[in-house]
C-alpha cells in the first residue's frame, strides 16, 4: 500500500509569519511543522514599499485565503524601530480586519532557535549601533529546544565578551561589526555561524509561534507595543531636555 501523504495545509495552524525587523525582510507560511512558502528579501528600500505585496503574493502562490490562517506571527524585535513599527502596525490592521489571532516573538528567539540542537552556548547578536549590539544567552535543553538563560541585553561587544566562559556561538548581523573584536578577545571560545543565518527568517518566526498558538498566547492588537529594548533617540533625547 501507498503511504498516505498529508496535506500540511490541513495540519492546523496556519500561521502566516512576519520577519520585519532588519533588511532582510521575509514573509512565510508555516503549517503542522512544516515550511510552506517562504520569501526573503534583502533591500535598503522602505518595508512598507515591499511588505504588504510580499504577503500578497506569498499567500497568492499558495493558494492560501484569509480564514484558512490561524493566527498572523510577528517578529517583535529589537532591530531597527522603523521595520519594527510597520511590521507591528501591518499586521494588527490585518489581524482587526480578518479577525485573526496576533502573536509576538522575539527577533532574538527566532535567531537562536535556528541552531536547536548544538550542545554550545548559543548568543545571537544584533548590530544595535553605537557600538553596542542586542543580545541574549541560550541553551538547548535535552529535547532539542533552545531556552534562553537571560534577559534581553543591549551591550558593549567589549563587555559582552567578559560575560563569556566558554565555546559559545555567535549569530546575527552583529558578528559583521563586531566578530574581529569577539575573536581577539575570546579567542577559540568563539565560534560564528555561517553568514546564510545572519538574519532571522520568517519561518523560524512561524514555528516559534506554533507554541504560543498552543498555548493560546496572543497579542491584543490594540495595545501591544515592539520589543526595542533601548529607548528610541528622540525618547532619549525628550529626556535629556528633562
Amino acid at each position: 500500500m501507498a503511504p498516505i501523504l498529508l496535506d500540511p495545509l490541513r495540519q492546523p495552524p496556519l500561521i502566516l509569519a512576519i520577519e520585519n525587523s532588519g533588511m532582510c525582510g521575509s514573509v512565510a507560511l508555516v503549517s503542522g511543522g512544516h515550511c510552506i512558502a517562504e520569501q526573503s528579501l534583502f533591500s535598503r528600500l522602505t518595508h512598507s514599499k515591499r511588505l504588504l505585496h510580499t504577503i500578497e503574493r506569498v499567500m497568492h502562490e499558495s493558494g492560501v485565503e484569509w480564514p484558512q490562517l490561524g493566527a498572523i506571527a510577528i517578529s517583535l524585535g529589537p532591530g531597527s524601530f522603523t521595520g519594527l513599527r510597520i511590521g507591528l502596525s501591518t499586521v494588527k490592521g490585518l489581524s482587526f480586519a480578518a479577525s485573526i489571532p496576533l502573536i509576538g516573538v522575539p527577533t532574538l528567539d527566532a535567531l537562536a532557535c535556528q541552531l536547536e540542537y548544538t550542545g554550545k552556548f548559543v548568543c545571537p547578536i544584533i548590530d544595535a549601533r553605537k557600538q553596542e549590539v542586542y543580545t541574549a544567552f541560550y541553551r538547548s535543553d535535552k529535547k532539542g529546544v533552545m531556552r534562553r538563560q537571560s534577559d534581553y541585553l543591549v551591550i558593549s561587544a567589549e563587555n559582552l565578551a567578559k560575560m563569556i566562559h566558554e565555546p559559545t556561538i555567535f549569530v546575527g548581523d552583529g558578528i559583521a561589526v563586531h566578530g574581529e573584536l569577539l575573536r581577539e578577545r575570546l579567542g577559540e571560545q568563539a565560534v560564528f555561524a555561517p553568514d546564510h543565518l545572519y538574519f532571522a527568517r520568517a519561518s523560524a518566526v512561524g514555528f516559534l509561534a506554533l507554541a504560543y498558538w498552543r498555548q493560546k498566547e496572543f497579542l491584543n492588537p490594540a495595545s501591544c507595543t515592539p520589543l526595542y529594548v533601548r529607548a528610541s533617540d528622540a525618547e532619549i533625547n525628550l529626556l535629556a531636555k528633562k
